[in-house]
């Protein structure tokens, strides 16, 4: 081939790589549009199907909200929310909304609080089945709504098995323990994780061994009552949650869990007499 007829081709194929690197360039961003366009479309759903028409205002005032941007395992993925408002009897956090926008089952968590405890922070492990933005929504009992939003990538994290051992998870099922820290006194913030075993499978595991998909059978709500008056309620399935209130008096911290299955588990603590973290 002649130095004529290597420039040339040098040209053409320069051309060609020029061509297919604006193609990718311009394919990459119709998909990333489409799929901001898809998302915009399931929060829209999400937000509707829970606020109907209601107006939802910035929250970072609010609510504060940590999670890693890139999450090492998509099955535990850490959460911490907190209140920026001083919360009293007249004005309070009612209701935590916490949703993860392209999760099969995108609201993970609703939390309602009666005003009657103050709380300053809750933490806890979420799965998260594809880059998302994972969302929380406060509503003030004063009828505003307030949110924040983190990016987080992970994935795969709904499908991944829940339990390493489901013998050893269905002998230990319905299991509570309540961790308070080691010293504490009447009228301060107690610090307190609950804990619940249950194999908390979602319907979407897969088992390994008998190539068939693991029944669904989770938990579905969680109170916590203190004297009887109730600290928190959830609509979750969420098996480890952090969380903090003020006790101004002795008594029992009592949790009471049900499950999908019809299932009901309780367990009580008195306080000061305390299981200790």
């Amino acid at each position: 081939m002649t130095t004529v007829s290597n420039l040339k081709h040098n040209k053409v194929v320069r051309k060609v790589v020029q061509i297919s690197l604006l193609t990718f360039f311009l394919c990459t961003l119709m998909i990333t549009t489409l799929s901001a366009a898809e998302t915009d479309g399931r929060w829209h759903e999400i937000k509707t199907s829970l606020f109907g028409d209601r107006a939802i205002q910035n929250g970072e005032d609010v609510i504060g909200l940590e999670t890693p941007y890139r999450a090492l395992d998509a099955a535990v993925v850490p959460i911490s929310i907190e209140s920026k408002i001083t919360q009293t009897q007249d004005n309070y956090i009612k209701s935590l909304y916490l949703v993860i926008d392209n999760n099969p089952s995108p609201i993970a968590a609703i939390f309602h609080f009666p005003g009657k405890h103050n709380w300053q922070s809750l933490s806890t492990r979420v799965r998260v089945n594809a880059y998302t933005d994972l969302r929380v929504i406060a509503e003030i009992s004063d009828g505003n709504i307030y949110m924040v939003n983190n990016y987080v990538k992970a994935s795969g994290g709904c499908s991944a098995p829940s339990l390493k051992d489901p013998a050893a998870a269905a002998a230990h099922l319905g299991k509570i323990k309540l961790k308070l820290p080691m010293e504490s006194s009447l009228g301060n913030l107690l610090s307190t994780q609950l804990l619940i075993k249950h194999p908390n499978s979602s319907g979407l595991q897969f088992d390994q061994i008998s190539r068939q998909f693991i029944p669904a059978n989770f938990i579905r709500t969680i109170q916590v009552t203190f004297n009887d008056e109730v600290v928190f309620t959830a609509d979750s399935d969420i098996p480890s949650i952090h969380f903090g209130f003020k006790p101004e008096e002795e008594g029992v911290l009592k949790v009471e869990v049900k499950d999908s299955t019809g299932r009901t588990f309780n367990h009580s603590v008195d306080l000061p007499n305390q299981e200790k973290g």
